[in-house]
C-alpha cells in the first residue's frame, strides 16, 4: 500500500434544503506533506468534533482502488482524490483485510486502524445527491479511521508497512457491516 495523495479541506459554508450549513468535506490534494498530529491532520478543516477528529479518527483513509467503482455510478462528477473527505488516499487499502488494531509506519508517522467511516448526509453535497448515502453503505467501501500513534508527516509515494498484526480482531468490513443503518 502507498499514499497516492494528501488531501486537506478548508471551512466551507453552503446552503443544504435553505439552512446553512458548514464543512470540512470538501477537500483537495496538495503537493506538500501533511502532518498528521493527535488529533486531527494540521491545516484540514474539521468543523463537528463530535463525529470528526479526535484520537480515533484523527485521520482518515480511503482507498484509490475503489475510486473506478464510484465512477461508474457518478459518471458526470469533476473526479480527483480527496472527494470522499479522505486525508490520505491510499493504493490497495481493503477494507476486508484490514482489520481493527493493526498499525502502520507510513512516512514519519505511527497509525493505528481504529474503525470504518460511517456517512453523513455531508458526503450527498459532494456527490451532489443524497442516494451515495445508502450506496456507500451498501458497500464494504468504507474507508478508513486511523488515531496516531507518532506524529509527523507523510506525503505522497510513502508506503504503509505493516509493525503490527492485531490477532482474532475482525476487519473494518466486519465492523462497518454490523454498524449498518440501511
Amino acid at each position: 500500500m502507498k499514499v497516492v495523495s494528501v488531501n486537506i479541506g478548508d471551512k466551507k459554508t453552503i446552503d443544504y434544503k435553505g439552512k446553512k450549513v458548514v464543512t470540512g468535506i470538501f477537500k483537495f490534494p496538495i503537493k506538500q506533506p501533511i502532518f498528521l498530529g493527535k488529533e486531527d491532520v494540521v491545516n484540514d478543516a474539521v468543523i463537528d468534533r463530535r463525529y470528526h477528529g479526535g484520537v480515533d479518527k484523527a485521520v482518515y483513509a480511503y482507498s484509490e482502488n475503489h475510486y473506478e467503482y464510484w465512477k461508474q455510478l457518478y459518471p458526470n462528477l469533476d473526479w480527483r482524490f480527496g472527494m470522499f473527505g479522505e486525508n490520505l488516499t491510499i493504493s490497495n487499502l481493503d477494507e476486508t483485510t484490514i482489520c481493527v488494531g493493526d498499525t502502520y509506519k507510513v512516512g514519519e508517522v505511527i497509525i493505528e486502524v481504529t474503525k470504518p467511516r460511517q456517512p453523513c448526509f455531508k458526503l450527498g453535497l459532494v456527490f451532489g445527491t443524497q442516494n451515495i448515502l445508502k450506496q456507500f453503505w451498501n458497500s464494504t467501501k468504507s474507508g478508513i479511521y486511523f488515531k496516531v500513534n507518532q506524529t509527523g508527516s507523510v506525503l505522497v509515494n510513502d508506503e504503509l508497512v505493516l509493525i503490527k498484526k492485531v490477532e482474532n480482531s475482525p476487519t473494518i468490513a466486519e465492523v462497518y457491516e454490523s454498524k449498518k443503518i440501511y
